[in-house]
């Protein structure tokens, strides 16, 4: 197909609204992406490939696969070129999540490390989380989950020793720390929140990651007749994962 005849069936489809010449090579790409045309990890049409075939000017053409690595749709690879990104996996924020389980009903292979696991005084953040003296005896736990070898949760844990007063003595070589509490402390109420932030050296350092890249910090409270039984950040490197879930509005909920 000629420049000329591709540039125009674009111009016809947005003919009632106007859109910028970017805009419609974007919207190519992204086409040809959810039609299966182009697959995870394929390659995608050069600048040049994409000034040639749609006649626009260069620039165009960079801004267009520029905005798309921006948002997570391709990878660009200097002096290599621009491929469709891998889907991020993705965890679920209505329930508490087994991301151990998650992993591998993706087919992938996942593995914690435990960093440390300790009895200490509360800072004053994680005593005001768990609603206690300041000063209080907490658990404290660090550990990283990997999927495939590539590291996609810090987890940061603090636990009411009150509420759990076995948990130091697992060994989390064989069961997840959430594991362990869902099946072994009751709850009846969870809080999740959800920030956007940029990882401290030593987070960037644990998950392999530059600390001007950005995390996606889910930060949960779980209480059992009042009294808060955990408070935890799970902190996900934002280009390697997401979070989100599906619901009825019949009040049921669907994970994915």
């Amino acid at each position: 197909m000629s420049s000329r005849s591709t540039a125009s069936r674009l111009s016809a489809t947005t003919a009632e609204v106007p859109m910028a010449l970017y805009q419609q090579v974007k919207d190519h790409v992204m086409r040809k992406i959810a039609d299966g045309s182009l697959s995870a990890g394929e390659r995608v049409p050069s600048e040049q490939e994409l000034v040639q075939e749609f006649g626009v000017a260069r620039m165009t053409a960079n801004r267009a696969l520029r905005e798309l690595a921006e948002q997570g749709v391709i990878v660009r690879v200097a002096g290599v070129g621009s491929f469709v990104a891998e889907e991020k996996p993705q965890s679920t924020l209505l329930r508490i999540a087994n991301i151990a389980e998650e992993i591998r009903q993706r087919g992938h292979d996942h593995r914690f490390e435990l960093i440390g696991v300790r009895r200490e005084s509360a800072s004053p953040e994680a005593a005001a989380s768990l609603q206690l003296p300041a000063g209080s005896s907490v658990f404290h736990l660090q550990g990283v989950h990997f999927e495939n070898d590539v590291p996609v949760q810090l987890e940061d844990r603090h636990v009411n020793p009150r509420m759990a007063p076995d948990f130091m003595e697992q060994d989390f070589s064989l069961i997840q720390p959430s594991v362990y509490l869902v099946r072994n402390v009751p709850f009846d109420q969870i809080e999740h929140v959800v920030d956007a932030m940029l990882p401290t050296p030593e987070q960037a350092r644990w998950l392999q990651m530059e600390t001007d890249q950005p995390c996606l910090t889910l930060t949960r409270r779980t209480w059992y007749l009042g009294t808060p039984v955990t408070w935890v950040h799970c902190v996900h490197p934002g280009m390697r994962y997401r979070l989100g879930s599906r619901f009825r509005t019949d009040g049921g909920s669907h994970d994915g």
